[in-house]
């Protein structure tokens, strides 16, 4: 039977280790590299992913709760009052006579809700 212990670290990658001294050095090193991965994962995944999914989260039901009379800013920057919501779509109402076509991803936030008067940033 052969010791298989003795091939990880090249398996790896980690070169000859050279004696027994070194093979049991190897197996913590192996440890600590795959504690380190683990930590910068679950570090990623805080930092990064799950704010990100938040935030997603947080703009779909804001598209989902617009609403006629909602103010609101479009991502170009234009302002306007939501005049009718469809499936994909709303139009706004940006002066007297104009009204704009637009799709509902294209709605940045929601600066006042219709009749409430709440605002929301």
């Amino acid at each position: 039977m052969t010791n298989i212990a003795g091939y990880l670290p090249l398996a790896l990658g980690m070169g000859e280790q050279g004696g027994q001294q070194a093979q049991g050095g190897g197996g913590t090193q192996l440890v600590t590299m795959l504690v380190t991965f683990g930590l910068i994962i679950v570090v990623f995944y805080f930092l990064v992913i799950r704010p990100q999914n938040k935030k997603k989260k947080d703009a779909q039901k804001m598209l989902e709760a617009m609403k006629k009379g909602d103010r609101v800013v479009t991502i170009g920057g234009l302002f306007g009052t939501i005049d009718s919501v469809k499936e994909n779509q709303i139009v706004l109402k940006v002066d007297d006579n104009v009204k704009l076509l637009f799709q509902k991803s294209a709605i940045s936030s929601v600066v006042e809700r219709g009749g409430s008067g709440d605002s929301k940033e």
